[in-house]
């Protein structure tokens, strides 16, 4: 009974196995955490190889068409303030 212990009258818990568990999972956890660690170290890694083929620079292309919504959004408002242009009568 030395490895057993009693809770709430005549639960017995294993200590060893509890405590074989508990570090079988602790250790199965670090596993895990390297194996998304060395995933995400591809993934980033494969990303960056992507983003150094590409013709144009995602920041030049961001630019470039936030560029093109202010122009647009100013064409709108231009539009609405006189609808009278361009429309045929």
């Amino acid at each position: 009974m030395a490895t057993n212990q009693n809770f709430m009258g005549g639960f017995q818990v294993n200590r060893h196995m509890l405590a074989a568990g508990a570090a079988l999972t602790g250790v199965g956890a670090l596993i895990g955490l390297a194996g998304t660690a060395i995933v995400g170290v591809a993934l980033v890694s494969a990303g960056r190889g992507w983003v150094q083929k590409l013709e144009t620079p995602p920041t030049e292309l961001a630019s470039r068409t936030l560029h093109q919504a202010k122009m647009a959004s100013m064409a709108g408002l231009d539009a609405w303030r006189h609808p009278g242009n361009g429309t045929p009568n």
